[in-house]
């Protein structure tokens, strides 16, 4: 991850890079009118030892050949020459209108290097046999390098890299400049930079050992568009602190300019193939790496990964597909206009500086999160290694130490799962799903968790698990609906929820914990829905309890109906609806099948936490709501 303190740095480089490899490129094509004033017919030009310096980047090409151009040597000194100036028409001088002048068959050059500094920290990249090809109006045909090293001197990041082969296909210098040092508005037209750019063979190492590669990195049709402070300045300005800035107008500046740089870059697609990571120094080496690695924007923007892996000394574990859909900056955008546009506090002067502002609390930080859309997840396989640990008794030496004894790896496995997220509120999804579909693992992995811990006491040596959970939020309702919150196991059976809970508005969504913490005390119990489905699970514990308790399992089960139709509404207070559950649960026990137990308010605005906190009895809450409740 690049640090916010390399950013302008980079945004340099890349400028500096591309106006060099403009050296390899051309300008727009000559009007008709130019090209019959053009002084020398179309010629082949060799520039020895070209140099440019763009702030702290340095780019240098000992040769540079240009074929099939009408320019003079002088005119493209003048284009190159970093201080060039026209005193007549300083807009001449641009970057932009610079490399709108060249105009070429093709420019070569056997090596390109480029290179910054920032402080200690030195980083250099040296093309091979750069070539552009049929270079019109800024825009370069196709653009290819046979390869390319990189060296980085300096901590933090220091090492040394490789490219392979390197092609790009209609590469818009002009454009780019335009981007880095003239300003736009919201308004201004996306530019295309680049149609198609592919780089093979990818590979660094870090002075620690950490080695990343990439087989073939693939993007096309990268645009942007103009900021006001332009890319450039964007990009300087939040170098230095960004949204961490101290100073409250600095930090609003800063929201905006990352607001705007959000809104000013399009992505066409991206895809990267066999990408690997692998750290083997220390105690615990670790390998992770991903076949393929896609992204597409536009209305349908999405990444996916495929043929995941991962391992350490404690893990090993593989994903064979892992999607996001639906993401989107909308919400975050917005957010960081809203900062920008924030008052200051009374009294400061934007112009010497504002008072320290404190951090960004946790509001400011919540409505930053954008619409995260739905990910999802399938086969996902993973083995965590297990010890068992073996007491100094049982070595016959109680001062010598216990001894590690490695057992076979615990495995467990998911067949798939979903995440869905609905538009947030104050950073907050108003709706959300989650599903687990075929969460395997042996039950002695669930010991000690609570309704799952006794499992394997019931005969269960493996787990197969399916869950769901389903919610969402009413404004106009002022509701929050458990649509679905369910639990099944193979050979078990299924708990199945629904619930509604009234009195649920805005402020339950405030990012002030005292406010939406308030807010929760007004939420009341509209609807109650539960599903119990015995798929063998009740069998097994009455078996289970029976040998614990020295009973027959039909004794048992008597004793369990009898404690059902007396036992729950002598509990509840002897009501109809106390009865009626009662009846019902002893009905299931006596034949296990399904149970059904449905509970709604009487009044229309639920059942709020005084009325239940204040009921005398467990009957007087029953008295307020209509219980229905059967088996089958």
């Amino acid at each position: 991850m690049t640090s916010s303190t390399r950013r302008p740095v980079l945004m340099r480089a890349l400028l500096a890079s591309a106006c060099a490899v403009a050296l390899l490129t051309g300008p727009a094509p000559l009007a008709p009118a130019m090209a019959q004033e053009a002084a020398s017919a179309v010629q082949d030009l060799v520039l020895d030892n070209v140099s440019l310096a763009f702030g702290d980047t340095l780019v240098t090409a000992p040769k540079v050949t240009v074929s099939g151009t009408r320019l003079s040597r002088d005119d493209l000194l003048a284009i190159f020459k970093a201080d060039a100036k026209d005193a007549k028409d300083p807009v001449k001088d641009l970057w932009p209108a610079r490399l709108q002048r060249l105009d070429a068959g093709s420019l070569t050059m056997p090596e390109l290097r480029v290179e910054r500094r920032d402080g200690e920290r030195r980083q250099v990249v040296t093309y091979r046999d750069v070539a552009a090809r049929t270079i019109r109006a800024g825009r370069i045909s196709e653009l290819t390098a046979a390869g390319a090293t990189l060296t980085v001197e300096g901590a933090p990041q220091a090492g040394s890299g490789s490219y392979g082969r390197i092609r790009a296909e209609e590469v818009d210098l002009t454009a780019l400049a335009r981007l880095y040092s003239e300003a736009g508005d919201a308004s201004s037209p996306l530019q295309r930079l680049y149609v198609a750019l592919a780089v093979e063979s990818i590979a660094f190492i870090d002075e620690r050992g950490t080695t990343v590669s990439i087989a073939r990195l693939i993007g096309r049709d990268l645009a942007g568009r103009q900021t006001p402070a332009t890319w450039r300045g964007a990009v300087e300005a939040l170098g230095d602190g960004g949204l961490a800035e101290d100073d409250r107008a600095m930090r609003a500046r800063s929201a905006g300019l990352l607001a705007d740089l959000a809104e000013a870059v399009s992505v066409g697609s991206l895809e990267a193939t066999d990408l690997n990571v692998k750290e083997v120094k220390g105690d615990d080496p670790l390998s992770f790496s991903i076949g393929r690695m896609s992204y597409a924007g536009g209305g349908e923007a999405g990444i996916t990964l495929a043929e995941i892996g991962f391992g350490a000394k404690e893990a090993q574990g593989k994903i064979a597909r892992l999607s996001l859909t639906g993401f989107s900056l909308e919400p975050t955008i917005a957010a960081l206009r809203r900062l920008a546009k924030a008052p200051l506090p009374a009294g400061t002067d934007p112009g010497k500086g504002a008072a320290p502002a404190p951090d960004l609390h946790e509001a400011e930080l919540r409505r930053l999160t954008p619409v995260i859309g739905t990910l999802t997840l399938s086969d996902l396989g993973l083995d965590l290694a297990q010890v068992a640990v073996t007491p100094p008794a049982a070595s016959g030496d109680p001062l010598k130490a216990p001894k590690l004894v490695p057992l076979p790896p615990l495995h467990i496995g998911l067949r798939g799962a979903s995440m869905s997220f609905g538009p947030p509120k104050d950073g907050v999804p108003t709706e959300t799903r989650f599903t687990l579909n075929g969460l395997t693992m042996p039950a002695s992995a669930v010991e000690g968790v609570p309704g799952l811990g006794s499992l394997g006491l019931y005969g269960y040596r493996d787990l197969d698990l399916d869950a769901t959970a389903d919610t969402a939020w009413s404004e106009d309702k002022r509701e929050l609906s458990f649509k679905a919150l369910s639990l099944s196991g193979k050979n078990m059976g299924r708990l199945h929820l629904n619930a509604t809970l009234g009195g649920i508005g805005p402020e339950v969504f405030d990012p002030d914990a005292a406010v939406s913490g308030f807010a929760m005390l007004s939420a009341t119990a509209k609807a109650l829905d539960l599903t119990l489905e015995n798929g063998g699970l009740f069998e097994r514990f009455i078996d289970a309890q029976a040998k614990v308790l020295s009973l027959k399992p039909d004794e048992l089960r008597k004793e369990y109906v009898t404690a059902s139709v007396i036992g729950v509404p002598v509990i509840l207070g002897n009501s109809a609806a106390a009865k009626a559950i009662g009846a019902a649960m002893g009905k299931f026990v006596a034949k296990p099948g399904t149970l059904s137990i449905s509970a709604k308010a009487k009044s229309g605005d639920g059942l709020g936490m005084v009325d239940v906190s204040t009921a005398p009895t467990p009957a007087a809450v029953l008295d307020k709501l209509e219980v229905n409740a059967k088996a089958e």
